[in-house]
Parts: structure tokens; sequence; C-alpha cells
């Protein structure tokens, strides 16, 4: 049995080599030039604090004939407004606008991208949606762009180098690119028009528009805490195709800054990972089957003399280490010495599953002073 896990967790680790090898699209290291209309999204609540390297980096994009760049201020309490007149100034460009309140059915981020994307130019083809805590390179929106049409579909998640600072962030912050590069197939979802297999992050986002429109935009999406991989999954849905690609040259990201941040980010959204608690619980447990029994089976075996299985419970926590070491290296993440405590991550991921599964029976979950309306 002991080796049986060793083999399941080898196969796993394979195929994240072989998505991060073959599979995952990398953007031209060449500086692209874009010739269409393009239009910038940029939803903001209470972002003050971190607003300011965002807007700098989506004003000194390069290599596009035409970009407008359109701002919601979604019911922000500090000074993100006045931050946005006094860094836009009078660029052309720029257009702030302020959002309204989510009406009934409505979650927040899916409504103040909608308002974004109803007021675009009606001319723009391609419709860029960025969170403010992603800092972009000069040429990453002509580049994504251009990615998108030499790919061929009508969604491209270009995942940002994720930055993480504290002991928490590098523990559970890489398991986002870690999971969809070791679980999920990345060509047969490419090829496939099954909206179960669909990822995608909303830091970065790219989208044909008549694809997006097809889709049903953001209103299809409206009650969706993971509203960006559901957006992908309804693009599948209207008949397109998406993708994921390597944005670590394009974009850096670092959602949360303390573990207190971490943890109240993700426990308003796992709960939907899963589908239903009961898949929650399956998919939790066989995590730690995978990764956490190994090494502990190691040390206990060790002890009590059994080599044999002593050896299987080593080779498979130094293959989950591999498995995420190769996932970090492939999107510029951090893999030593992170990879060595994979094990305490995918704990500590399975403890945030279950406490965003219990403060939702309780309806505790919010954010940013917003009620999580779950349906």
């Amino acid at each position: 049995m002991s080796w049986l896990l060793t083999a399941a967790v080898a196969a796993l680790t394979a195929h994240t080599a072989v998505n991060a090898g073959r599979w995952l699209r990398r953007p031209s290291a060449t500086p692209s030039t874009v010739d269409e209309p393009v239009t910038v999204l940029l939803p903001l609540r209470d972002e003050a604090d971190r607003l300011a390297p965002c807007l700098r980096s989506l004003l000194a994009q390069e290599g596009l004939s035409r970009m407008e760049l359109l701002v919601l201020d979604d019911g922000s309490t500090d000074a993100t407004a006045e931050l946005v007149h006094a860094i836009g100034g009078d660029d052309p460009r720029l257009r702030l606008l302020t959002g309204a309140t989510p009406p009934p059915g409505w979650l927040g981020k899916p409504h103040a991208c909608h308002q974004l994307a109803a007021a675009a130019d009606p001319a723009s083809t391609a419709l860029v949606f960025v969170d403010a805590d992603v800092v972009l390179a000069p040429h990453a929106v002509a580049t994504a762009v251009a990615t998108l049409r030499a790919a061929g579909v009508e969604l491209l998640s270009p995942y940002p180098r994720i930055v993480a600072g504290s002991p928490g962030e590098r523990l559970v912050q890489p398991l986002l690119q870690w999971s969809w590069l070791t679980f999920l197939p990345l060509r047969a979802m490419e090829r496939s028009p099954r909206p179960s297999l669909a990822a995608a992050g909303g830091q970065f986002l790219v989208l044909d528009r008549s694809g997006y429109q097809r889709a049903g935009g953001h209103a299809a999406v409206r009650d969706r805490i993971l509203e960006d991989i559901e957006l992908a999954r309804a693009v599948k849905r209207g008949g397109g195709r998406i993708a994921l690609a390597d944005g670590s040259t394009l974009a850096t990201c670092r959602m949360y800054t303390s573990w207190r941040e971490l943890s109240a980010g993700y426990t308003k959204s796992l709960w939907a990972s899963f589908g239903s608690p009961a898949g929650a619980t399956a998919g939790v447990l066989l995590l730690l089957a995978l990764y956490v029994v190994p090494p502990l089976l190691a040390i206990g075996a060790a002890l009590a003399g059994e080599v044999g299985m002593a050896a299987a419970g080593l080779s498979a926590y130094l293959l989950g280490v591999v498995g995420r070491a190769v996932s970090a290296r492939a999107t510029g993440g951090r893999a030593w010495p992170d990879a060595l405590a994979h094990p305490v991550s995918v704990a500590l991921f399975g403890w945030l599953v279950a406490r965003s599964h219990h403060l939702r029976r309780r309806r505790r979950l919010s954010w940013r002073g917003r009620p999580v309306v779950t349906p």
C-alpha cells in the first residue's frame, strides 16, 4: 500500500513536469505590438494602500496603438479615488467611474467588473481585467493580447509571478500554480469544450470582447465567489476556448501581506473550490494522504524498524517536494527551501478549507465590509 502511494505521487509529479515543460504557454520574450483598440479595466475598493504601483504600471504600458484605462471606485471609504486623480492627472486615456451598490443577487467583484465592461469603448476588441495588487511590466498588456490572438482563444489567463513575503504566504500562495499544474491537464483543457475543465486567475485576465459577450459577461457569474473560474466556464459554454499562460515575466502580484489577510482571503472563497462539502472533504483527505501522510509514515516506520515502508514514505515525500519545485521554477516562484515544507503547506490548505466551510455554515463570511452572499 505504501508503494502504491509513492506511485500515485510519482505520476502526479510527472504530470506537473509535462504540463510545465510542454503545455504551459509562455508569452514571447520580445515585446509585442498590438494594432487593435484595448480597454484595461481596474476595479477598486479600499485600495489606497497598494494602488499606486499598479496604476503607474498601467499608465506606462507600451506597444498599444490605442488603449483606454477604466477605473471603478466600488464604494471605497479610503482615499482610493483621490489617489487615482493624483496619479492619473489629466491623462486622456484614464477615466474614473463611481460604482453603484450591487443589486440583489450580485456579489461585489462581478458587479464592479460588469459595470466596467459595460462602460468600455464600443470599438475595443479586447478587454483586460487587472486587480490592484498586480504590477505589470511595460509590455504586459500588449504581449498578453498578442498571446490571446496567437493562441486563438477567447480567454487567456496569464498567471502573474506571486510575491510572497511572510512565512504564511510562502507556505500557501505557491499552491495556486502548483494545484493546476499538478491536477489539471492543460492541453485537454484548451481542446475540450467541457466547462468543468477550466481554470483562471482574476488578477490578470485577457478576453476577446465578442467571446466575453457571448458568454454573458460577468452577469453570467453574478453570484459566484470564484468569478474568474466561473467566467472561464461560461466562455466554454458559449462555444469559446480558454488557455492558461505563465505570466511571471509580465506581472507580479502580492495578494496578501500577512497571515491574517491571507486567511481571510482564502476563507471567503475556498468553500466553493470543490463543489460541495462532500467534495471538499474527499479532496482534502486525498491531498493529506498524498502529501502529508508520507513523511509521517517515513518517520514512524523508521522508528519501528520497517525499512521498506520508511523508504516508500520518504520517496513519496521527496517526489512531492520535486513537484512543488518544478511548479515554482515554471512560474517564477521560489523553489528552495520552500518546497521542502510542502506537507505543511497542504496541511494549512486543508485547515483553510475546513474553516471556510465552517464560517459559511454560520453565515459569517464577508470581504471588504460586504457579506459574501452565497447561492
